[in-house]
């Protein structure tokens, strides 16, 4: 695979999941209050079961490609960037399996409000997490293009 297809798909897979997860943050769960305890443990459980695979695929797609990129970084993008777009990734992962999957999975028991403001409030990690290496990418992204020039 060369440089520019693993950067484009990077940058693809980290954008779809910027707009994902503000959407996410903003809209979708602060409407999980909402719901009615009657009905909230199976609308949490269709919640996982179809929201799984529209994160998962762009999450493993852009954690191989941040990876490849450490050993095929584009010449107009500093090493140390690569590194940190790396890190930011790891963060999101981290957040992922260690606060908002175990809130999920609480979740599944029916609604409870204080595990639903911790779901909330932890998500804002992944939110700038992946706004950031949005920015990152997009920058470097820019200045590559104005090498072509």
């Amino acid at each position: 695979m060369t440089t520019n297809s693993i950067l484009l798909l990077n940058l693809l897979s980290t954008w779809y999941m910027v707009g994902l997860i503000w959407m996410v943050q903003i809209v979708h769960y602060n409407l999980f209050d909402r719901v009615g305890s009657d009905v909230f443990a199976h609308y949490e459980a269709e919640h996982n079961r179809l929201i799984t695979p529209i994160v998962g695929i762009p999450m493993l797609i852009e954690i191989a490609t941040a990876t490849m990129l450490i050993l095929q970084t584009p010449s107009f993008m500093p090493k140390s960037a690569v590194w940190i777009g790396l890190g930011l990734v790891l963060l999101i992962w981290f957040s992922t399996l260690l606060l908002q999957i175990p809130a999920h999975q609480r979740l599944l028991e029916g609604f409870d409000a204080i595990t639903y403001k911790r779901l909330v409030f932890s998500n804002w990690i992944r939110t700038v997490g992946w706004s950031a290496r949005g920015l990152i990418l997009g920058y470097y992204v820019y200045l590559g293009l104005q090498r072509i020039k």
